[in-house]
């Protein structure tokens, strides 16, 4: 059980029998009545954000969500296989869990998915990944006046843009969050 006067960013409580995790959280003392701390929270499972309010001091229930780092091995479809790196079981998850992120997946990375109750819930890409550029435009002398981006596609089929001087054969560190060019490594 977790007290409303407990709650911080990231805190998964269960609220009417689903998973709900806090976004933001602000306690409000009025000057007339009882004090109370009034949330945002997300659904785990649908996504879907919900403000609700709380009694000050109100117990819920605390959800038990365990991280586990599980290396990716190869995807058929729009199945991807995992292997928990602890015990060497494989776990099969779909697209819609794994998000639109699913082509930036290379074998043998190492992500971390979360699990509820034995069940998968959420899995999450590092914040920075190291690809290659298999193919994109030659940039050419002159055209820096602003800056001028160029589609490349990278080794795992996905598509971003990058700087000109980004040539085939380099490798980028890529923003999973946001698919956006940080560097060349």
């Amino acid at each position: 059980m977790i007290s409303s006067n407990d709650f911080r960013t990231g805190v998964t409580i269960v609220v009417d029998g689903q998973l709900w995790q806090v976004v933001d959280f602000q306690h409000v003392k009025p000057g007339k009545g009882s004090a109370f701390v009034r949330t945002r929270l997300r659904n785990v499972m649908r996504g879907n954000v919900l403000e609700k309010t709380f009694r000050a001091g109100e117990m819920l229930e605390r959800a038990i969500v365990e991280t586990r780092e599980m290396q990716y091995l190869y995807g058929t479809g729009d199945d991807y296989c995992f292997m928990d790196k602890a015990n060497y079981e494989q776990v099969h998850l779909g697209h819609d869990l794994l998000g639109d992120n699913v082509d930036l997946l290379k074998e043998g990375m190492v992500i971390n998915v979360q699990f509820h109750d034995g069940r998968v819930i959420a899995a999450e890409l590092p914040n920075h990944i190291d690809l290659e550029v298999v193919e994109t435009d030659p940039g050419y002398r002159g055209d820096t006046a602003t800056n001028v981006q160029k589609p490349a596609k990278l080794e795992t089929g996905a598509t971003i843009t990058v700087p000109l001087f980004i040539n085939p054969g380099d490798r980028v560190r890529i923003d999973t969050r946001d698919r956006k060019y940080i560097s060349r490594v």
